[in-house]
């Protein structure tokens, strides 16, 4: 059966707690953060990094992302009105959170974070990167609750018509879109971190993130509607313009990390996977003489 178009007309708030309410955007938006912490708990186990680190490490990343966030869509986006109303930028709740910016916190918070626990930055960042890319797909989820940041009109069969933004006719689910593109790029660098570490370097897997992810966003950029009017005179849109520096800087990584002689995981913690300690006495199965 051919889709004839989707009418989307979700409901963004799931349930009113007096003033405020359970919105389907923040349930995601703290499902990005628990799944990654999960992850990362694995992670940082395999590599005997204790559970101290992780919690200071995902205060960092909440602080940077958030913060990075807003002010990013307030700087790019829309600085007139927020400068015109500060006290705005902090009805965080109204919308407005910017993907570039908290790109821009989180490297700024992890930078911070790998000097105060003497951990490199790079090393940092191939661990962070598997997850945000998995919170990338949360996060885009979440805007397709919200009925925002869409693209431009379409007549493919699986459009949609967000109704509760006063559309009638159906456009690109370009959160869809990012979503699935995320996703992907998720389940290829946890792949590589967990199956092809004895053959890439210290750099590798933040490169290939930053690579994709921004190709990504650049392309789909294409059909989407631009957030601000202004936008509508520049030959490319704010958020292809902010990608451009990201893919550059992830190519130079990408050659860089191929010639560096730093491994992702030591050495060491790859051989102990390879030759892991005899069991001890009790886990015998021999059966004892009589």
């Amino acid at each position: 059966m051919i889709l004839q178009f989707i009418t989307w007309n979700v409901n963004p708030e799931i349930l009113p707690v007096g003033p405020l309410s359970i919105r389907w955007y923040g349930l995601l938006f703290a499902a990005s953060f628990l799944f990654g912490y999960l992850i990362l708990q694995k992670v940082f186990k395999r590599e005997g990094v204790s559970q101290e680190v992780l919690d200071r490490l995902t205060v960092y990343m909440a602080i940077g992302t958030i913060v990075g966030a807003r002010l990013g869509h307030v700087i790019f986006y829309d600085p007139v009105y927020y400068f015109s109303n500060p006290i705005r930028i902090l009805k965080i709740w109204e919308g407005g959170l910017a993907s570039h910016g908290a790109a821009i916190g989180i490297l700024i918070a992890l930078y911070l974070f790998a000097k105060k626990s003497k951990k490199s930055f790079l090393w940092t960042m191939d661990r962070i990167v598997i997850v945000v890319a998995l919170a990338g797909f949360f996060i885009r989820t979440g805007n397709l609750m919200n009925s925002e940041i869409y693209g431009v009109e379409t007549h493919l069969p699986w459009g949609f018509i967000f109704v509760r933004r006063g559309e009638m006719v159906p456009k690109h689910p370009t959160q869809i879109y990012e979503a699935l593109s995320y996703l992907a790029i998720f389940f290829l660098l946890y792949w590589l971190y967990r199956r092809r570490t004895d053959k890439i370097k210290e750099g590798y897997l933040f490169s290939i993130f930053l690579v994709l992810v921004f190709t990504a966003r650049f392309l789909i950029e294409f059909i989407k509607e631009v957030q601000s009017p202004w936008e509508a005179n520049l030959p490319l849109d704010m958020g292809q313009i902010l990608s451009i520096p990201f893919v550059i800087a992830g190519i130079i990584l990408f050659f860089n990390a191929r010639k560096r002689d730093v491994p992702v995981i030591p050495a060491e913690i790859l051989q102990k996977e390879k030759n892991p300690k005899p069991a001890g006495k009790g886990s015998s199965n021999k059966k004892k003489k009589k």
